[in-house]
């Protein structure tokens, strides 16, 4: 493996090393030096030759395609050597060995070119040969260019130019020259046909990764007729010698199939290959289409109103602006539907569930399944982002905490800047996203309102559970205030009712009397003591100075230091009594929790919403969602249209704050 690596360095070396050289010798050549366009297309085709070939002979050196890639830059480069050389030496004329080979090489190389290509298709994608039974063709094709290559070198037919001139080498009979040659043609033309058998025969039994493989290929190598056609027109049409019409086309295929044949063997980002061929397939139709009726709009309109009139001209142009967008949604959908059959179904499904949605027969909710079935994988799962909670969402409105970790494939669904959620799906899709993308954007709109109406699931959720908190919490406190009531102030005031009645019966001397009331007293006192804590929750008497009075009376008969900084401004009284609690709890859990320190309690107005706090330097850890103390607390500010906040990180204290609007 090591050798071989070093092997593909030497050749790329080699190859690269003689670019200077063969531009030397055409620099010299005088009137046989190529145009700059030549040279410029020639080493394109040579660069993209050898840095593909390279790439591959390093990455998978067992596979023959890069060697291939490579020795078909070494014959680019031969046949630019021997054109080179033999212009230098005929300009100059020195006389140097091998001219009248160099110059042959020049008309008859051209065989070669097509070797490494065609060799290519029998062996593409993995190296190796479709099945045994392709091996004659292999080796018709070998001798098949020997003969081509071997009939014209040494016949004795003159050179093309501009080496006309030069005497052929005429090694060979005429007869025998003629026919190796002919034969050797025919032989070409069947093993560039049995090459494209052998590829439809992979592509037939293709699936997935190598069907993809081979639509690159078959893509890039639709330019190699169109060189074909360019040639021929410039050869026998235009009756020129080949020029930039002949090589243009021909250097472009060659470079086209190089970067093709790369990406299909590495298979970087593969199947990017479907949105290609449709894009191109859609414009190739719609400009043909749009051009012919244009120029049929304007000759009939010219005919009509006289060839001086701009009206053909501007009717064409704007029926041609107005049925752009119109037809080219309709040559998409002929397109997909004859040549990406999965685009066109999983479309088609989404198209089928919008309408179902517009008819009421569906819910949008269902769109994950819906994108499961459109996208054909079963293990794909669609979550909904919730702003609000800062968390994803299943279709139930349950909030997900984070997201499975299979299916591993993660695609962020949006709409405008909008966010909407998160598809989980196989990874293979990720390579595919000229299907993916087109079916998430074509279910945009039902993917958002399923998102809002998640959305609104959840907080009806919400307001399901704080009312059946608020509805517990009332029942435990009635319960509480009746039993309280009836073990301690109710027995209180009947054990004075008898105490009172025993003196009523047994009314003696004047100090017995007076104890006896007393006693009475007393127990009338401690009843009373006990309602006062009995009404503990409902709004405190200190409220009816103002937020700020109770706040101080409240941090006095605290037991640790509390500071308070609050406005004497008045408020409504249910946003007071708010204030007061969320004041009373987070003293209270400071006291309990906070293991000592300084407490402030702040109350401001602040953009039309009043922020209470309370900031201990406690130990911290505490949670909103811990104890029916906060849970309480939210419940009642969110009932107020507030909001609650616990910033608890263990070690550097507690801040309680609400914000509640006052306006």
């Amino acid at each position: 493996m090591r050798g071989r690596r070093l092997l593909a360095w030497v050749v790329t070396g080699l190859i690269v090393a003689s670019v200077p050289a063969i531009l030397l010798l055409d620099s010299k050549a005088g009137s046989y030096s190529l145009d700059a366009g030549e040279v410029v297309l020639n080493l394109g085709a040579v660069v993209a030759l050898t840095s593909v070939g390279a790439v591959l002979a390093l990455k998978v050196p067992r596979n023959p395609i890069g060697w291939l890639l490579l020795a078909s830059a070494a014959i680019a480069l031969l046949g630019g050597f021997a054109y080179t050389y033999a212009g230098y030496a005929l300009n100059g004329g020195h006389d140097l060995p091998g001219v009248r080979v160099a110059a042959a090489w020049n008309t008859w190389g051209w065989a070669l070119q097509f070797a490494g290509l065609v060799a290519i298709a029998f062996v593409f994608p993995d190296g190796r040969l479709p099945s045994r039974r392709w091996r004659p063709a292999v080796i018709v094709g070998a001798v098949s260019f020997t003969m081509v290559l071997i009939g014209g070198m040494l016949w004795d037919e003159p050179l093309d130019a501009p080496f006309e001139e030069v005497q052929p080498l005429d090694v060979l009979p005429y007869d025998v020259a003629s026919v190796t040659h002919n034969v050797g043609l025919i032989g070409m033309i069947a093993t560039l046909v049995l090459a494209a058998l052998a590829v439809r025969s992979r592509f037939r039994g293709a699936q997935g990764e190598l069907r993809a493989q081979i639509k690159w290929v078959a893509y890039a190598a639709a330019l190699i007729p169109v060189a074909i056609i360019a040639g021929t027109i410039e050869g026998v049409v235009l009756e020129s010698e080949p020029g930039l019409l002949t090589e243009l086309p021909f250097v472009g295929a060659m470079m086209a199939l190089s970067a093709a044949i790369g990406i299909a063997v590495l298979r970087y980002r593969l199947y990017e290959i479907d949105r290609l061929i449709s894009v191109t397939l859609v414009y190739g139709a719609l400009t043909a289409i749009l051009a012919a009726a244009f120029a049929a709009i304007s000759l009939v309109g010219g005919v009509a109103l006289g060839a001086g009139s701009t009206l053909p001209t501007a009717a064409a142009t704007l029926v041609v602006a107005l049925a752009f967008r119109p037809l080219r949604a309709r040559v998409q959908t002929l397109v997909d539907r004859r040549f990406n059959r999965e685009r066109y179904e999983g479309l088609r499904r989404v198209d089928e569930f919008l309408a179902e949605i517009r008819d009421g027969r569906a819910e949008p909710e269902a769109t994950g399944a819906i994108l499961a079935e459109a996208l054909g994988d079963s293990t794909l799962r669609l979550y909904f982002w919730l702003p609000r909670d800062g968390t994803h969402a299943d279709e139930r409105g349950r909030l997900v905490a984070e997201l499975p970790p299979a299916p591993a494939g993660r695609t962020p669904v949006s709409r405008g800047e909008l966010t909407l959620g998160t598809l989980l799906h196989d990874p293979a899709l990720a390579e595919r996203p000229g299907l993916l993308d087109a079916v998430i954007v074509r279910a945009g709109l039902a993917i958002e309102i399923a998102r809002l109406r998640v959305e609104v699931r959840h907080q009806l959720a919400e307001v399901e559970e704080s009312r059946t908190r608020i509805v517990a919490a009332a029942d435990s406190e009635r319960r509480r205030l009746e039993r309280d009531l009836h073990d301690g102030a109710q027995q209180r005031l009947v054990s004075i009712g008898l105490d009172l009645r025993h003196l009523e019966q047994g009314l003696g001397s004047e100090d017995d009397t007076r104890a006896g009331l007393d006693r009475a007293v007393t127990s009338l006192t401690e009843a009373i003591s006990e309602l006062r804590e009995l009404a503990h929750g409902m709004r405190p008497a200190a409220l009816d100075g103002g937020l700020a009075p109770a706040l101080r009376e409240l941090a006095a008969r605290a037991p640790i230091p509390t500071e308070v900084v609050a406005t004497d401004e008045r408020f409504a009284d249910e946003v007071e009594a708010a204030a007061y609690f969320v004041a009373s709890e987070g003293l209270t859990n400071a006291v309990k929790h906070a293991g000592g320190g300084r407490v402030v309690m702040r109350a401001a107005r602040r953009n039309g919403r009043l922020v209470v706090s309370v900031t201990d330097r406690g130990r911290g850890g505490a949670s909103a969602t811990q104890g029916s103390g906060l849970t309480g607390l939210a419940d009642r500010v969110e009932a107020l249209g507030g909001r609650i906040d616990v910033s608890s990180e263990v070690g550097r204290g507690t801040v309680l704050a609400v914000e509640l609007p006052c306006e």
